[in-house]
């Protein structure tokens, strides 16, 4: 009988021979399954996270159908910040939604410290799906100090990030003690995780693409640095549009890089080294297309991927709600086979 840590999923994250290419997607549970759309029906996302009994039903939901190598914790990236007392909300269809956006050293002091206690749901849902995933490797994540700040700054998403970056430039040390004080955050919200027994954890800097190398380096990989040094699964680290910033985000302390759809994987490994695995790269939007194109895409991926010392199949974002969910079903067949 396979142990979670002999997993391919591990193993590939290890830079490990596998038995086969291990697969799971970004926001694999969520609106694509239609058993996810009935569970949610009436919750809002900010309640679904804090249910552990919901947050372990939506977990399972895509390893059940699927058959993919990994499931990830159903939560959102605002849950910690949330939890630690900041105002918010997740309007659908909007995103979060700051009451009061963090623009000076005072709105800084405001924010306290993460517990244990503050999370406890968190844990709870963990212990629960362990249980019952048995063999199969549950991923936890978090946000990254830079896009958790981006929220908090901008009060809501924003395009172009432009609150956040006239803090960062104007009032540096502002930036830098918010950043702080929230890769505290972080870290506490992913070590509940890790205690609670997660086989690996993925940090999700969704906006850093934003930025060029030399304010990535000066402005935000010391934080990321700080909420990844030392935790004892491993490390993944992913961003969107971030193909010139791969190397710094594998110096974050990342044992897989993630790659969106953007850049080859034979372009990453080139950039991030032989110590360092990768995940992905399909663009989700191929998952649209005809099954004859995808599989094309599909094989291309994990042609490029040969070059990597390790890799993970993924998509290069999140799995969009309008995808077919029995296709994804079909690439995880495929990857199996063609590995």
């Amino acid at each position: 009988m396979s142990t979670v840590a002999d997993s391919a999923f591990l193993r590939a994250c290890r830079r490990e021979p596998v038995p086969r290419t291990p697969v799971w997607f970004m926001r694999q549970a969520g609106r694509s399954l239609p058993e996810y759309r009935r569970i949610r029906e009436g919750v809002g996302m900010l309640a679904s996270c804090r249910r552990p009994d919901l947050v372990c039903e939506i977990t399972l939901q895509p390893v059940r159908r699927h058959g993919v190598d990994a499931a990830i914790l159903f939560s959102d990236i605002v849950v910690p910040v949330a939890a630690a007392g900041v105002d918010l909300d997740i309007k659908p269809g909007v995103g979060p939604v700051v009451a009061e956006p963090i623009r000076a050293a005072a709105d800084v002091d405001r924010l306290r410290p993460l517990t244990a206690g503050d999370v406890d749901f968190v844990a709870e849902a963990v212990r629960l799906l362990v249980a019952e995933l048995g063999g199969t490797p549950l991923i936890g994540f978090a946000g990254a100090p830079f896009t958790l700040a981006s929220y908090l700054v901008e009060g809501g998403p924003s395009r172009t990030h432009a609150r956040t970056k006239a803090l960062m430039y104007g009032a540096p040390q502002v930036w830098h003690a918010l950043c702080a004080k929230l890769a505290e955050i972080t870290r506490a919200f992913l070590r509940v995780q890790i205690d609670a027994g997660v086989s690996a954890v993925q940090l999700f800097d969704s906006w850093a693409g934003a930025l060029s190398l030399a304010d990535y380096r000066r402005f935000v990989l010391p934080h990321s640095t700080a909420v990844l040094r030392g935790l004892t699964v491993p490390r993944i680290h992913f961003g969107v549009g971030t193909g010139h910033l791969l190397a710094a985000m594998a110096d974050a302390g990342a044992d897989v890089v993630g790659v969106d759809w953007r850049t080859p994987l034979d372009t990453a490994t080139a950039a991030v080294g032989p110590d360092h695995a990768l995940q992905g790269n399909l663009d989700p939007s191929v998952l649209l297309a005809p099954w004859d194109v995808v599989e094309i895409e599909v094989r291309r991926v994990l042609t490029e991927a040969k070059a990597a010392p390790g890799h993970v199949f993924n998509l290069g974002h999140g799995v969009l709600p309008e995808t077919d969910p029995d296709v994804l079903t079909r690439v995880t067949d495929l990857v199996h086979r063609a590995a």
